[in-house]
């Protein structure tokens, strides 16, 4: 991996410079998949508006784009979708030793999209590689965008966070050894990872704290990382003054049955304050599994009147349940970023957050900061916020400001183009 040079879009002002062609890479793009699918959807759509032109190169499911962005479909066997993946094989997949990988794979428990997407990159670039200044990838790092560097194009990279830790929190959360054994058998995928990240020229990441995770993880040098923050679309989530909030509505958005996420600390705490305040609700964004860890631990603290999920719902939607909540928490044992967290701080609510991973560079001093996997904590700290409005209105304004002053996409896409230029500048051109 090469030194990380210093980003800087003023490197570019000196001189009008053509528009890039851009390939932005994602195994799956759907922005209700997690933090992915909406990096991809905001920074295309910001890259789009500074003038550059942007493919999508998405597996499924995929990706909701804005008007101008393109998308190139590369359909995989989109096993998640299906009631019984066992019988989702057909009789073309055979002929396909990429396909009949992917599907024998999650057979036996693994998860190959990002290595199948890879094979399926490769095949597209044989025709259209030509086509694109820059590789950007989103976190496949898969052999297939290590081949494409190999042939000579620009590849960067970007990772959230080094995926050992949701491993690593989900293997400390199994009940028993069959379980932390198919665990290990999913995320068979990041010794190829591992061996991709290694080798590639140019990584970039969303936080300082997400760069010196990658360096331990990966054994690569975190001064070699490249920092460019994500952005917070202060447009789809804003304020809407005309919604009125209810007083004890409490805001998450978490997957609801990946330990990485915490839900089960904020449903704890929740049941520590029932009784206090018996109109307390929790609205969650997210979908537990039927009879999973989350509608079981929310049956033994009987906590079913006060929670609702809602689940892939559009933007306004989200932006509307921000506006109705008088809190949002952020119970996450790690992000990488933190995304919900500046959507929430965006939309002008409240915010609760631990300090797993990089929530306190995006959270600031504008939102109460808690230690991770703890219920008393955070539901002190919804008390300490039910009982003085003064401090909600005060934290709804600051979380507003920080978002608008530090974390905007645009910013993101000037300081992105200028890292593509330095990554085209240092490579030759594909033979």
């Amino acid at each position: 991996m090469q030194a990380a040079p210093v980003v800087s879009p003023e490197d570019d002002l000196a001189q009008p410079q053509a528009p890039l062609r851009v390939a932005l890479l994602g195994y799956r793009s759907n922005p209700f998949s997690g933090g992915q699918g909406v990096y991809i959807k905001y920074l295309s759509k910001a890259l789009t508006e500074a003038g550059h032109r942007v493919d999508v190169i998405s597996g499924e499911p995929y990706p909701e784009l804005a008007e101008g962005v393109n998308l190139v479909k590369l359909p995989g066997l989109n096993l998640f979708a299906e009631n019984d993946h066992v019988t989702a094989l057909r009789p073309r997949h055979l002929l396909s030793a990429t396909d009949f990988f992917e599907w024998f794979s999650m057979l036996t428990g693994g998860f190959a999209e990002p290595y199948t997407f890879g094979r399926r990159l490769v095949r597209y670039f044989r025709q259209h590689g030509h086509e694109y200044d820059i590789v950007h990838d989103n976190q496949s790092l898969s052999y297939g965008v290590l081949r494409l560097q190999s042939l000579g194009h620009p590849v960067l990279a970007t990772i959230h966070h080094p995926i050992h830790s949701d491993r690593d929190i989900a293997i400390d959360a199994a009940e028993n050894w069959q379980q932390r054994l198919l665990i290990r058998r999913w995320h068979r995928f990041l010794h190829m990872q591992s061996k991709v990240v290694r080798r590639l020229h140019h990584v970039v990441t969303v936080s300082e704290n997400s760069r010196i995770d990658i360096g331990k993880a990966f054994d690569v040098d975190p001064a070699n990382i490249h920092l460019v923050y994500n952005g917070i679309d202060t447009e789809d989530f804003s304020p809407q003054p005309d919604v009125a909030r209810d007083p004890w509505r409490i805001m998450a958005t978490a997957s609801a049955d990946q330990p990485l996420k915490g839900l089960e600390y904020l449903l704890r705490a929740i049941a520590l304050l029932t009784e206090r305040f018996p109109r307390i609700s929790l609205t969650v964004v997210g979908k537990p599994n039927e009879d999973g860890p989350t509608q079981q631990l929310i049956d033994v603290l009987r906590l079913k009147p006060f929670v609702s999920f809602h689940h892939g719902i559009e933007t306004m939607e989200v932006r509307k349940l921000y506006a109705e909540a008088a809190i949002a928490v952020v119970p996450s044992v790690y992000e990488g970023f933190g995304l919900p967290a500046g959507e929430a701080m965006a939309c002008g609510v409240p915010v609760i957050s631990t300090d797993g991973g990089a929530l306190p560079e995006v959270v600031g001093d504008a939102g109460i900061i808690v230690p991770t996997k703890n219920p008393e904590a955070i539901a002190g700290a919804i008390e300490a916020l039910f009982n003085d409005p003064a401090r909600r209105r005060e934290l709804s304004a600051r979380g507003r400001s920080r978002i608008e002053e530090q974390f905007s996409w645009t910013r993101a896409a000037q300081e992105m183009e200028t890292l593509y230029r330095n990554v085209i500048a240092g490579q030759r051109s594909p033979t």
